[in-house]
């Protein structure tokens, strides 16, 4: 029983590490499609921003990445798609939606991870060693 616990439990680490991998993925290209709206379609005090926005949500801590995505979130909402070239506003509401996916993948496996950390049984043998316990990350998502 211990070891079937303590394997799954590793699974789930796994997975959570694999999912947060994903998502990092995810919103670094999120980013690099928002400097590209920037680039083409923006002007002046916008674009600036926008880049800005995307430099710091890319280059931020995890702990400090929530903020900085929930903000570049913001901006791209604020952008109005039909004065974007058809092929960069596919682009960025790609870019969107796989960063929704990823997000519900690792708050989903995360969700899982911690469930079998409360067992009874994971906390007396401490069956999870010296790893973190993962924390979700919550960030606004954009209208479909």
């Amino acid at each position: 029983m211990l070891v079937s616990s303590a394997t799954r439990l590793n699974r789930l680490h796994v997975r959570t590490d694999a999912g947060w991998a994903a998502l990092q993925s995810a919103l670094d290209r999120r980013a690099v499609v928002a400097r590209a709206v920037a680039a083409s379609s923006l002007d002046g005090y916008a674009a600036d921003r926008l880049r800005r926005v995307a430099d710091r949500a890319e280059r931020a801590t995890p702990a400090e990445r929530e903020i900085h995505e929930n903000e570049l979130t913001r901006l791209l909402a604020a952008i109005d798609r039909d004065r974007l070239p058809a092929v960069l506003a596919a682009e960025l509401g790609d870019a969107e939606q796989r960063v929704v996916i990823a997000r519900r993948v690792y708050n989903d496996a995360v969700r899982d991870t911690v469930a079998v950390r409360r067992n009874r049984v994971v906390r007396y043998f401490r069956l999870a060693g010296s790893a973190p316990v993962p924390e979700y990350f919550e960030i606004a998502e954009p209208d479909p």
